[in-house]
């Protein structure tokens, strides 16, 4: 059975569905899995902490950073609180597209 990806189209963004794991001992992205109810999320991992919202710029960098994107073009839509986040990626949706498949089945940059 094929798993969807943790991203989707959406008008000219793309909606990225992600479980963030702070105070890491590393920024990394670390492939795809299946959250309990069936629901695919790309793995993050921060090193910052999760107090006054350090680990989710944490991730807007590594992602921007991942994606070759200004960090202005990510924006945390929901999850500021929880480990299940959704960040919407404006503009650029082919490329990012592009791009996060690769991540997603070669690894991080890190």
């Amino acid at each position: 059975m094929t798993q969807d990806p943790p991203w989707r189209a959406s008008g000219d963004a793309v909606l990225l569905s992600l479980r963030l794991t702070p105070k890491s001992s590393r920024d990394a992205l670390e492939g795809v899995e299946a959250l309990s109810d069936g629901r695919s999320v790309l793995k993050a991992r921060v090193r910052a902490v999760p107090e006054d919202g350090k680990a989710n710029l944490a991730l807007l960098r590594l992602l921007a950073d991942q994606l070759d994107l200004p960090i202005r073009a990510l924006s945390l839509t929901s999850g500021a609180t929880g480990r299940t986040k959704v960040i919407r990626i404006e503009g650029a949706q082919a490329q990012t597209l592009a791009r996060l498949a690769a991540l997603t089945m070669g690894g991080s940059k890190a």
